[in-house]
């Protein structure tokens, strides 16, 4: 079967038009997002906002954790509605990055008060935000994740341009794991990365999307095993 065909069919097979994916820092969403929509010929959503307030809450500078968390989720809430918007068009969209991720981030950094704050805010702008019709996470240890921090620099689908220290990261992981644990909002396909670079990998985008055309609802855990 030509190329043509089996890109054709495969997209005939989806029952997802808009595919979100997702995972904490180091683990390769948009490396993984970028693969998928090429091999879909789909549109892609990348989250790649710099935060000018990251290196003053780095810092400990009081105030910075919620000014950098206001300033990720109104960028984010700006990119999700314009990009998604222009896409409506488009056969499939791929995200790296689930819009209700952002409050993992704030419960992990903010206090009560400041928390009170972005909640409002949060469930106001959450109205605009077209959920996914499917969320893949992507799921490491956290001594993986370390491990791609020490073998590359920081990259664009990581909550900012600094390095994390081991515990933050094991924080971020097991907060992750929590969120997804409880998940229920979407299908989701729960996909076991430590073994293999999704993001490199032609044999494993090519399973991962035979994996998404045969979901039809809930949650499934796949573990590659090219």
């Amino acid at each position: 079967m030509r190329a043509a065909d089996t890109l054709a069919r495969l997209r005939r097979q989806m029952d997802f038009r808009y595919i979100a994916i997702e995972g904490p820092i180091a683990v390769g969403k948009t490396a993984v997002a970028r693969r998928l929509a090429h091999r879909l010929e789909a549109a892609t959503v990348l989250d790649g906002t710099d935060n000018p307030f990251l290196n003053d809450f780095y810092a400990g500078r009081p105030g910075a954790a919620l000014q950098a968390q206001l300033f990720y989720l109104l960028g984010r809430h700006r990119q999700h509605v314009a990009e998604r918007q222009a896409n409506l068009f488009a056969q499939i969209s791929i995200c790296d990055c689930l819009f209700d991720r952002d409050r993992i981030y704030a419960y992990l950094n903010l206090d009560d008060n400041e928390l009170f704050i972005y909640q409002r805010l949060f469930d106001l702008l959450a109205r605009d935000v077209v959920p996914p019709d499917l969320v893949v996470y992507l799921q490491a240890p956290s001594e993986v994740l370390l491990q791609r921090l020490r073998d590359r620099a920081p990259a664009a689908d990581d909550e900012g341009a600094l390095e994390p220290d081991a515990a933050y990261v094991k924080e971020v992981n097991e907060a992750y794991q929590h969120f997804f644990f409880h998940y229920t909002a979407t299908p989701l396909l729960v996909v076991e990365t430590s073994h293999l670079d999704l993001g490199a990998s032609d044999a494993a985008i090519g399973d991962l999307v035979r994996q998404i055309g045969s979901m039809s609802g809930g949650t499934r855990y796949y573990v590659p095993r090219l």
